[in-house]
């Protein structure tokens, strides 16, 4: 578990350095420490707390871990997370390393959540990890993805994630390797979208196959041309085409006056729904809009291709998902790294003592992390 017990002076704050020094010189207690957030998360303490017990048994110590609620749990602002108890001696230089693991989880658990929330007919795919800063932040929303899929998948019955794009925190998602077919620089490589999906089937004849379609700009033309060279995976559905257009431009076929012409044809509603402007961005803007999605579905059937899947990624985040849920865009999976955290300062985990040897104290305006039991 990093970092290693043997190295975490290095990694903590200098100020819980010298409160252990000043602990050892002057007499241990027993300190119990209540955990919270400023904002709403879902509950996702395992890394955390396996990193403790990894110290703990170094230190040849317990800690006691209360959780107040279990796995995947909504949890309110500044309600207490969790109650850690334990010799302050051997607790007190830990806190700058166990909150690091435990609030950025808690915001990409309650992000990923909210998009399969919204979403519940649609696989995800967390496509993260480029976004994240190293391995121990991809690992971080890996698990965080996972455990925000799962409560969605408990309470709506989601399909939520069903996978990641890397072998190393791809069991998780309960998969032995990471899923994925090919970057643009595939495409280009090859020089056609056609003999980008040729060369791949060659390499990977049993894997099922994705083709990103908007590298030269014919979403609608490579789709169909690759669906006519694959036309048994086509109607397999073993073949499916990622739309990543990204927003300096639409789809093809499309502009602002087409875009609400499909959307008029298919979900009618949907324009009448919208809240904001960004909203309506989602609906009928450039990139992949809602409007994207049913056109590429609507030449794809018209052609003859209704067992293609639409895999639609680029900039998912909660706030487009609900959009697009609210325009039942057709898409099969959307692959996304958008539920890590946008704003960090929301992923701050605080931790304050409450006890020390079992008597109540806090920190005047913290009053509320007390134990209900406790004062």
């Amino acid at each position: 578990m990093r970092p290693d017990p043997k190295e975490i002076g290095r990694y903590t704050d200098a100020y819980f350095r010298k409160s252990k020094e000043t602990v050892g010189r002057f007499g241990d207690v027993v300190a119990t420490y209540a955990i919270f957030m400023r904002r709403p998360v879902i509950y996702t303490p395992r890394l955390m707390t396996e990193w403790l017990e990894a110290v703990a048994a170094e230190r040849n110590v317990r800690f006691e871990v209360e959780s107040n609620h279990s796995e995947g749990d909504w949890v309110g602002a500044g309600v207490p997370l969790m109650y850690l108890k334990g010799s302050l001696y051997h607790l007190v230089d830990l806190e700058t390393i166990y909150l690091q693991k435990l609030g950025a989880c808690c915001v990409a658990a309650y992000n990923a959540y909210t998009m399969c929330k919204e979403l519940p007919k649609i696989a995800f795919l967390a496509m993260d990890a480029r976004h994240c800063a190293g391995s121990d932040m991809a690992e971080m929303m890996a698990y965080a993805a996972s455990v925000g899929s799962e409560a969605a998948r408990r309470e709506v019955g989601a399909i939520g994630f069903v996978g990641n794009s890397t072998d190393a925190t791809a069991h998780y998602f309960g998969q032995e390797r990471g899923l994925g077919t090919m970057p643009h620089a595939l495409i280009g490589y090859a020089g056609s979208t056609v003999r980008a999906a040729e060369m791949f089937h060659d390499t990977f004849p049993n894997d099922t196959l994705t083709v990103l379609v908007d590298y030269y700009g014919r979403e609608v033309t490579d789709a169909l041309a690759v669906a006519r060279r694959f036309p048994e995976m086509a109607a397999s559905g073993r073949l499916a085409f990622r739309l990543d257009t990204h927003g300096g431009r639409y789809v093809e076929g499309l502009d602002l006056q087409t875009s609400y012409a499909v959307l008029d044809r298919n979900v009618p509603e949907a324009i009448r729904s919208y809240r904001t402007e960004r909203e309506l961005r989602h609906l009928v803007g450039t990139g992949v809009s809602a409007a994207a999605i049913w056109h590429v579905r609507e030449n794809l059937d018209e052609a003859g291709f209704p067992n293609a899947r639409i895999v639609a990624s680029s900039g998912f985040t909660p706030e487009k998902c609900h959009t697009i849920a609210l325009a039942k865009a057709p898409a099969d999976m959307i692959g996304t790294g958008s539920f890590l955290p946008e704003r960090w300062t929301e992923t701050y985990a605080t931790a304050d003592i409450v006890e020390y040897d079992g008597k109540p104290s806090v920190k005047v305006g913290r009053e509320f992390l007390l134990r209900r039991n406790g004062g």
